[in-house]
């Protein structure tokens, strides 16, 4: 007999799931007599906040969704947190959990791990939230998750399975993958009015979100086209290739930034929400648009949001590119001054930097110059956060962190771990500070367990730095930010995981080439002071 849980997995086989990451309970053990023998791959984290991390990083990395099996109550509050991060940042997860019996659901009989109501509490942190009532069901539902995943805004999908659904006979079910629709197209009437202004504006600009993330191609053969500057958010970074003539730093947030935006003429604004980790980082106030706005998004509530769009393009961005670029006639007259104002932006960007900035900056650049094109993990963390102004990603997918959106600490590591299980071959780097690995250092142990070869480099400057510098900004008392900080070498130790230490730019160096292609975790402390005092 093949049961429900035997039935998930199969189906899960076939859409072409790899990886599931999660802890075995004992409200689960029925999805892990499913594992046995399949063909997919079973990470054990440590915490399920982790294996949702870990799930959101694979997801980023490798295009595909990230899959959870989660436990009944506190494993579902566990993870709720890394659904968050992957809800904001439009990220495709399947966290597949269990829940008390049908029968005991929502009585408050004070069975194990039992909520008032599980699903409801999910159900604000994902596309869908769905209790199987019957094994029937089954096949219906994981073709929905995919679908969204597929063709529409990704996002998690939570799917609850009653403990006595699980055990159900499902020999009876139709287990091949359902075919799949493609993502929609704009309007062609749209595209021709966008195409319209965009042919008659002599100072266009592009701003890319993460939406556009697979589009990389088109996108500057857009931007090329139009003699149009652009500008990435931090889910964007390396649409455009590093030093490329229209790519703006990270300036969409400064004066000068917002100075472009004032000058252009016309703008498309490609997969991204014009948000305020993106879009208002220092606190401008909301983004006033005086050119025609066209909005090119998947998302409907982003197309009509509160920026309101002249022309709002409805479907997949690698669509609407495309049609807008065989619509699109070069003028060169445009070039002059599109290179000029991205030289002249940068440029103020960089020279407003202060010292600490540039030294900032310049870890960035080391890691990516010393390792070729790495896949760059960072947490909530100072370095990463000057990446959100000037940090020029080699390639797309190899820059995210959780400095933006919905802002968790603790992302840095356990995403990359799945973005390294995702990208095996390339060099991963977690960029995390002394605080927030604190959060889920944890997970370093379950790295080295699956000899997952990630470099995890802690920029140590022993507190809460970030916070502490907006307490004293605002005249506040630096009250719970001077941490007590672990010995990292000690845990490195005890998690059997390799460790160094490095005090300035050349001993980083020099380690980042000796582990580029390493198969197991390593550890890279970098003292914060010592490292930019040696600049």
């Amino acid at each position: 007999m093949s049961t429900c849980a035997q039935s998930l997995v199969r189906l899960l086989e076939g859409y072409g799931v790899e990886l599931v990451f999660g802890i075995p309970g004992v409200h689960t053990v029925e999805l892990y007599r499913g594992l046995h023998g399949s063909r997919l791959r079973h990470i054990s984290p440590r915490h399920e906040q982790g294996a949702g991390f870990m799930a959101d990083g694979y997801a980023r990395a490798s295009g595909k969704p990230g899959v959870c099996f989660i436990i009944t109550g506190p494993g579902m509050t566990n993870i709720l947190t890394a659904m968050g991060q992957a809800y904001a940042d439009s990220v495709p997860m399947l966290v597949i959990s269990t829940t008390n019996r049908r029968e005991h659901l929502r009585l408050g009989h004070g069975h194990l791990h039992e909520l008032p109501d599980q699903r409801a509490m999910v159900a604000g942190a994902c596309a869908f939230s769905h209790t199987l009532q019957s094994p029937n069901e089954l096949p219906e539902l994981l073709a929905r998750a995919f679908a969204i995943f597929q063709c529409a805004r990704p996002r998690p999908v939570h799917i609850e399975i009653p403990l006595d659904v699980l055990e159900m006979p499902a020999d009876h079910l139709n287990l091949m993958p359902r075919s799949l629709p493609g993502a929609p197209a704009p309007a062609p009437a749209s595209i021709q009015a966008a195409a319209t202004l965009l042919n008659g504006a002599h100072r266009p600009l592009i701003l890319a979100g993460g939406g556009a993330r697979g589009c990389a191609e088109v996108l500057q053969q857009l931007a090329e086209q139009l003699y149009a500057p652009v500008a990435l958010t931090t889910n964007a970074r390396g649409l455009l290739p590093c030093g490329h003539r229209l790519l703006l730093d990270g300036v969409q947030s400064s004066a000068h930034g917002r100075a472009l935006v004032d000058e252009a003429d016309v703008i498309l604004a490609v997969g991204t929400e014009l948000g305020e980790t993106d879009y208002d980082f220092f606190g401008l106030g909301p983004l006033h648009f005086k050119a025609p706005l066209i909005r090119l998004d998947i998302d409907p509530m982003q197309v009509m949001g509160v920026q309101r769009a002249h022309v709002g393009l409805l479907g997949d961005a690698r669509e609407g590119l495309q049609m807008l670029l065989e619509r699109i006639a070069p003028v060169a007259a445009r070039g002059r001054w599109a290179e000029d104002s991205v030289q002249r932006v940068n440029q103020c960007e960089r020279d407003g930097w202060s010292v600490k900035q540039r030294g900032l900056q310049g870890l960035l650049d080391l890691l990516r110059d010393s390792l070729g094109s790495p896949l760059l993990v960072g947490d909530s963390t100072q370095p990463v956060y000057q990446g959100a102004s000037g940090y020029q990603a080699p390639m797309p997918a190899s820059w995210f962190n959780a400095g933006s959106g919905y802002g968790t600490l603790g992302y840095g590591l356990p995403a990359a771990i799945g973005a390294k299980l995702a990208q095996p071959d390339r060099p991963v780097v977690a960029l995390v500070g002394d605080g927030g690995l604190q959060f889920t250092c944890a997970e370093l142990i379950a790295a080295r367990e699956a000899q997952i070869g990630v470099i995890l480099l802690v920029w140590n400057n022993q507190c809460y730095a970030e916070i502490r510098d907006y307490m004293q900004a605002r005249e506040i008392p630096a009250l719970g930010v001077e941490i007590l900080t672990p010995d990292f070498k000690a845990m490195a130790a005890s998690f059997h995981v390799e460790y160094h230490r490095a005090q300035d730019p050349t001993q980083l160096h020099e380690l980042l080439l000796a582990f580029a292609d390493t198969r197991e975790p390593v550890m890279l402390e970098v003292d914060a002071e010592a490292y930019l005092a040696s600049l």
